[in-house]
């Protein structure tokens, strides 16, 4: 495990895994969220944020935090391990709403209320985003291992080995 990718529904618990993985493995953590938003809230170009993901690669040991479902096939091309936390929708948003008025190092901004928008987007995630994740699993399997966590009590489990 050098190279790895950590995606799934927001609110998941995909960063507070990734956080417990850096530190029990030493890789490096990058948070697609911290490079794609800027503090006043805009973001950086598409093209700016596809060349900072390259940089990553050039690294030999990495963790990528995040989904950003446009850059997910060239993420998987080029790691050997994916956690994939496919949890109930209720489990995610409660996750979500949790984060609202706490500071986050991955984002550059505190939420002040839980965004309509981004409470939808979580609740359609497995009819919408979630097969075609789970199809691009299935065209890149041969190679890396795949670990699909259904809970966060099996996240937890998984570090503790």
């Amino acid at each position: 495990m050098r190279k790895v990718i950590v995606i799934g529904c927001p609110g998941s618990g995909k960063t507070t895994f990734s956080e417990k993985l850096q530190k029990k493995t030493g890789l490096p953590l990058y948070y697609l969220d911290a490079i794609w938003h800027k503090p006043d809230k805009t973001h950086i170009p598409r093209e700016e944020f596809d060349e900072r993901i390259k940089e990553i690669f050039k690294s030999p040991r990495w963790i990528i935090d995040g989904n950003y479902s446009r850059t997910i096939e060239i993420r998987l091309r080029e790691c050997d391990t994916v956690f994939l936390f496919d949890l109930p929708t209720d489990v995610c948003l409660q996750g979500a709403r949790d984060r609202v008025g706490k500071g986050r190092y991955d984002m550059p901004w505190v939420e002040k209320e839980f965004d309509p928008e981004f409470e939808a987007f979580i609740k359609e995630f497995p009819k919408t985003t979630l097969p075609k994740m789970y199809a691009l699993l299935e065209k890149y399997s041969e190679g890396r291992n795949i670990i699909i966590f259904k809970s966060r009590q099996q996240a937890d489990e998984f570090l503790m080995r």
